[in-house]
Formats: structure tokens, sequence, C-alpha cells
């Protein structure tokens, strides 16, 4: 009883299930309620990740279940059920029940599965999570509970189970510790995400200083930053804090910092006399379309059948020889090797090398990983469902322009038709960008012709195998246009500008990924249509670069798009994610 109290639960005693359900009827709707057998022994984590888990509606341990106020009515009937089977001496109610017949929570558990209400069920690991039947097999289970360090699990469970190279063997074996004292100090989540971010933006601006020691600053402030940023997440699965709002600003917070320093490196060269904000737009752009490429493909295969990829088998089978899951961790630069990287070169070099550094290495990261992924959809035989095809066609931004050509224009079919039509247009965009003199009436042309080409690409569902390459082809030929447009223009403060206007167009993206991932769909068609789409957007910077060709004018413009873009997304995906009932997206650490 104790255990329960101290997880917060108001412990009340039924004789049997009637009683049991009476209690758990005067109980307040938007109550969690728990049924546990009062036999119950185990450690007091296996009991907070079975009874307090707000991820899940529903969830079970062995002796103990748990419902949320929306899974309430099917425990009301699985309890309804099960009393004729069970008949007396059942579970209890108010906010925490006890049972006095051992297989009553199983029973429940199963009976609300399958009446269609998914029931947790987290892996213990070494904890102990039992119903003895008698005093001897009390004493084995409680010797199994007294021979595992609980704490020790527990902090163990709080760090990512698949996690870099970096973050593994040098955050996490002290994180979790700061984690655990951020806990018994009342700390959140949320509180330590946004000391990551404060402590981002002010590296930040210790770039921007452009003296050796505030680079040096700046590249311990990074690390810092990461250091707090594995905490957050090791905290929220140490105490179990998961929410809606912790997802999403943990995701979004990481771009923040990144595109924020980027910049921080960009000011601190241009006092030096060094402008290199080609070379950060041209990291942010690239870094971009890594993850593109990532988020399209497991969209793409998310709930694919019929998987026999030879090339996903070899990579299991590499999986047993430890030290090549180690190195194909490192090699794809995830962020813990990339921001230790970024760290220490803003230290001991000029940001100049360390844009280089980021260049070469995200892209042979994205040469990997999209030759990987080329060869597993290649030789696959599987079968995309309709679910992969709208994730595709939400994650491809189609704008009202494109959106008509799909509408009204021709339907070409093949296997790889929609990738090899993405591609032309993207090709005839960037080729005009980068041939055409700037200010050139041809580049709208070239704009408008990716606009139709961009519309069949997407007029037939996405189901082919490398459908999911559209989408990225879509973010390449958009962010690389503003790009070179804004190199080429040769006017004071363009490159500042596009760098502006592409993080608020990647925010865009990025959010309608973790929409996507967290089961809510995309953002709102009115919303597409208003910032345009990808091809609408490219379109705009087109005819801008071709009419505002004199003194500062294309700056203006450009940032004054990217001020437009940012104010009407950043607003709708507050307003959402504030409001959202959907359900957090963390991941998982290792297993109790």
């Amino acid at each position: 009883m104790d255990d329960l109290r101290s997880l917060d639960f108001d412990v009340q005693i039924a004789a049997d299930v009637t009683e049991a359900a009476r209690l758990l009827s005067a109980v307040p709707a938007d109550r969690r309620v728990a049924l546990v057998d009062p036999r119950f022994v185990g450690h007091v984590h296996a009991l907070r990740l079975g009874l307090t888990d707000p991820r899940f509606p529903a969830a079970t341990v062995p002796g103990a279940l748990t419902a949320q106020p929306e899974a309430r009515p099917a425990l009301v009937r699985a309890l309804s059920a099960t009393a004729a089977a069970v008949g007396a001496g059942a579970p209890t109610g108010a906010t925490t029940a006890t049972v006095t017949d051992r297989t009553v929570p199983g029973r429940l558990a199963a009976t609300m599965d399958a009446a269609g209400t998914a029931v947790q069920r987290p892996e213990l690991g070494s904890l102990v999570a039992a119903v003895p039947a008698d005093d001897s097999a009390r004493t084995t289970a409680q010797s199994a509970v007294d021979a595992v360090d609980e704490e020790a699990v527990r902090l163990r469970s709080a760090v990512k189970a698949h996690d870099g190279f970096f973050t593994t063997f040098f955050i996490s074996p002290y994180s979790r510790y700061i984690a655990r004292w951020c806990a018994r100090r009342g700390l959140t989540p949320n509180q330590v995400t946004t000391a990551s971010l404060l402590t981002a933006l002010i590296a930040a601006g210790s770039a921007a200083t452009g003296t050796r020691g505030g680079y040096i600053a700046a590249g311990l402030l990074l690390l810092f930053s990461f250091v707090l940023d594995c905490t957050d997440g090791q905290l929220a699965r140490y105490s179990l804090q998961y929410s809606t709002m912790g997802a999403w600003l943990d995701a979004t917070f990481d771009r923040a910092k990144e595109y924020a320093y980027y910049a921080g490196l960009a000011l601190g060269a241009a006092r030096g006399g060094d402008d290199v904000w080609a070379l950060a737009l041209g990291a942010m752009v690239l870094q971009a379309c890594r993850h593109v490429i990532d988020f399209s493909f497991n969209e793409a295969n998310h709930d694919a059948v019929a998987n026999s990829s030879p090339t996903a088998a070899l990579s299991d089978r590499l999986d047993s020889v430890g030290w090549t899951v180690w190195l194909r961790r490192m090699i794809v630069l995830p962020i813990g090797e990339r921001w230790a990287m970024i760290a220490v070169l803003t230290a001991v070099t000029t940001p100049r090398i360390v844009f280089y550094a980021l260049l070469i290495g995200c892209a042979f990261a994205a040469c990997y990983t999209t030759a990987g992924r080329l060869l597993r959809s290649l030789t696959r035989k599987a079968e995309r469902t309709d679910r992969a095809a709208r994730a595709l066609a939400d994650l491809a931004d189609s704008g009202p322009v494109a959106q008509i050509v799909a509408a009204r224009g021709p339907r070409i079919g093949g296997a790889w038709s929609a990738p090899v039509i993405a591609l032309v247009g993207a090709g005839a965009l960037i080729a005009a960008a980068t041939q055409q003199p700037f200010g050139s009436v041809q580049m709208i042309f070239a704009a408008v012709f990716y606009a139709i080409c961009s519309g069949i690409a997407v007029a037939r569902p996405l189901k082919g195998a490398l459908d999911w390459l559209v989408p990225p082809i879509f973010r390449a030929a958009e962010y690389c246009t503003i790009l070179v447009l804004a190199a080429r223009s040769d006017v004071p403060g363009a490159l500042p500008a596009a760098f502006g206007l592409v993080s608020a167009v990647a925010y865009h993206h990025y959010d309608t990924v973790y929409r996507i991932r967290g089961g809510t769909g995309a953002p709102p068609q009115w919303l597409v249509r208003v910032i345009g789409g990808h091809e609408g957007r490219t379109l705009v910077v087109a005819v801008l670069a071709a009419v505002l060709t004199q003194h500062s004018a294309f700056t203006v413009a450009l940032t004054a798009l990217a001020v437009a873009v940012a104010l009407v997304v950043l607003v709708e995906s507050i307003r959402f994610w504030v409001s959202s009932k959907a359900p957090a997206v963390h991941d998982e650490g290792e297993p109790a």
C-alpha cells in the first residue's frame, strides 16, 4: 500500500468485483484508476512503469492494471464481463483498487485487449512484479526483489536504448545522474529542455563575438547544451514525465539550437572579415535534406508488408557484430558526434573550417544512408499502404499550383515516374539558378516548369519503390534555389535573409514530420496554401530575383517573406501543440 501511495495513488480496498466496480464509478471521470492485487510482490519502479506512464490509455504488469480516463469505459465493461467468471473476491476502486484474486488484473487486461482497447505491457527486464500463490513463492519473489538494485536499474533504463557512440560513452554515463538530481528537486523535462536551448543561444552569442575566447566558450557551452539535451529525455524516462508538449519542444529546440549556432558562427566570421553565410546556409540545407530522407523513407516503410530485402537481411547480420553497429552509427554523424565535432573545431579552428567539416561529413553521411535506402528499396518486395502514400503526400508539401496540376494535369504511370519527374523539374530549376544570369526571366520559366513537374509527380498515389525520394527532391530544390539565388545576387544581406527564410520553411517541414509521427496528420491545408507550398515559394523567390535586382530590395523582400512564413507557421504550430491531444513521442530507454 505504501508503494502505491508513494506513486500518488489514493488506495481503497474492495472485497469483490461488485464493490470494485462501485468504487471505480465514484472516482471522477478525469482521473486515472488502477487495480492491484494485495499479494503483489515487486519493485516500486515496476509499478511505476505499469501504472503511471502517461503515454498509454491502459497498461498492466503482473498483478496490476491501470486505465486512464479514455480507457475507463473499457475497464468497466471488462469488470462486468469478468465478474461472472471470477465471482466474488475481486479488485478495489477509488483511485487504486486492490484485488483478492490474483488472476483478476490479467483477465481484465486480456478482456480489454480482446474488445479492442490496447493494453501496454512494459518490459520489466530484471525488475520483479509477481503475485505469489503461497508463502514459499512469496519468499522466493521477495528474495528476487532484494537481489536487484532497483535504483541502478531505473538509472540504466533512463538511457535511450539505441544511441550514438559519443552519447553512449561520453555523455550518458553521467547525464543520467544529472537527470536523477533534477527529478529529486522537482524539475521537469520541459524546464531542462528550455535550459538546453538557452545555453545553446548563449553559445551562439559567444561564437558571434568572433574572438578566440568567444569561440572556446561557445564550444564548451554547446557541449553543455548537448548534455542538457540528453538529460531532458533521461529525466522523462526516469520519472515517466512524458508529454505532448515535451516531445514537441525537444524536437523543435534541437533544430533551433543548431541553426542559431550556425548563424552565430557566421556572424563571428563576419566580424573577422570572412563571409561564410553561404557555407552556413549550405550546412543547414544539407542537414535538413538528410533528415527528410530519413523521415520520408521511414514513413514510406512504416507499415509496409512482405519485406524481403537482402540488404535489410545483411544489415541484421551485421548487427550481431558489435563493432559494426557502433561504426555505422558514427559514420551517419548523429547529433552527438556532429555537435562534438562542431564544438571542438569551433574552439581550436575557424568558422570556415567548421562549416567545411560539416559539409564534408554530412555529405558523406547522406551518401551512405541514401545508398543503403536505395538498395533496400530496389531489392525488397513490399506493398506500400494508403497510409504511407498519404504521409509521403503530406511530406511533399504541395501548394495550390501543384495541387491544380495534380488534379487536372496528366497522370503518368510507371514504377519510377514520380521521382524521375520530380528530379527533372528540380534539375531544371537548379540549373537555371546556377547557369542563368541573376535577374534573368529564364529563372521564372524554370520555376513554372518545376511547379508543373511537381504537380505531375504527386498526381498518382506515392506507392512506388522509390517514391519516398519525392519529398527530399522537393526540399533540395527549394532550399538550394534560395541558397544559389541569394549567393549569386551579390546584394548585401541577401544570404542572411535567405538563411532566415530557409529556417522558417524548414521549421514547417519538421513540424509536419512531428505531427505525422504523433498520429495527428499533417498541418491543415489552409496553412500549406497560405505559405504557398514548396513550388509556390520557389516561384515567388524566382520572381523576386528577376524583378528586384537593384540595391537592397531583394534582401528586404526575402526578409519580409521569411518573417511572414515564420509568423504564420509558428502561430499555428504553437496553437496546435499547446491544445493537441496527440500522444507524446519519445524514444524508449533500455528495458528495465
